[in-house]
């Protein structure tokens, strides 16, 4: 069993990381320089906040049906914390080769964002649910969350609201910019345009550290599952 705060303050921790994602940053920031920017920026993020939403609930559900055991030392979460691990140190170590390569050129992804941004809505959509449910980090981030979760043995009612705070703590990221711009568009222009300009600079950047600080604490912990075992 976890204690509330423990679990709070590692379900924070996974949103958190999971909220830090230039691709969707940088598409909602387009969105919000472009036309109708509160109805598309708004659909956007609900879009965002379902598949967050849906995967944990969904992971959720399996766990309880499999009646994987998610605690410490388990086969299981000792399992999962060395796959992300590995997955997220190969992903830090590309994400940070690929951008010394690029040297001062933007990233490759955001020579598509523009492309992206200009999609039909209900293909923008797709596209950003896409992206979310093909990236390895963020997976394992919700598998790491719904585990925690699972493992701290409480009901269905407080696991759904726990699932609920964990979506919402992702969204913040998102939610922000979309609330600044429905409140004064008009101040807020200058800080999105530079708010755009740094996260196409450095958003290869941010992710490589992100994962490599991430694959080294998971791997801890998959060692300390190991000892425990």
């Amino acid at each position: 069993m976890t204690s509330v705060a423990t679990l709070g303050a590692e379900l924070v921790a996974y949103a958190a990381a999971v909220s830090i994602s230039p691709i969707h940053i940088g598409l909602l920031l387009l969105m919000l320089l472009g036309p109708n920017p509160i109805q598309r920026g708004s659909w956007f993020v609900l879009g965002w906040m379902v598949t967050i939403g849906g995967v944990v609930v969904v992971l959720l559900t399996v766990g309880h049906s499999l009646l994987l055991t998610m605690d410490q030392g388990s086969a299981h979460r000792t399992g999962l914390d060395l796959l992300a691990a590995g997955a997220l140190l190969a992903l830090g170590i590309k994400e940070l080769l690929e951008r010394r390569e690029e040297g001062e050129e933007p990233p490759a992804w955001t020579r598509q964002l523009n492309r992206f941004s200009a999609f039909p809505l209900p293909l923008l959509l797709a596209v950003g649910m896409g992206i979310e449910l093909a990236s390895p980090d963020d997976l394992f981030l919700f598998a790491k969350s719904a585990g925690a979760i699972l493992a701290a043995g409480l009901s269905t009612k407080a696991e759904l609201a726990l699932a609920g705070g964990f979506t919402l703590v992702a969204s913040l990221a998102l939610l922000l910019p979309l609330l600044a711009v429905t409140i004064r568009r008009d101040r807020v222009i200058p800080l999105l345009e530079g708010g755009k300009q740094l996260l196409f600079a450095r958003g290869d950047l941010l992710v490589g550290l992100l994962s490599l600080a991430l694959a080294g604490y998971l791997g801890w912990e998959g060692i300390a599952g190991l000892r425990a075992a």
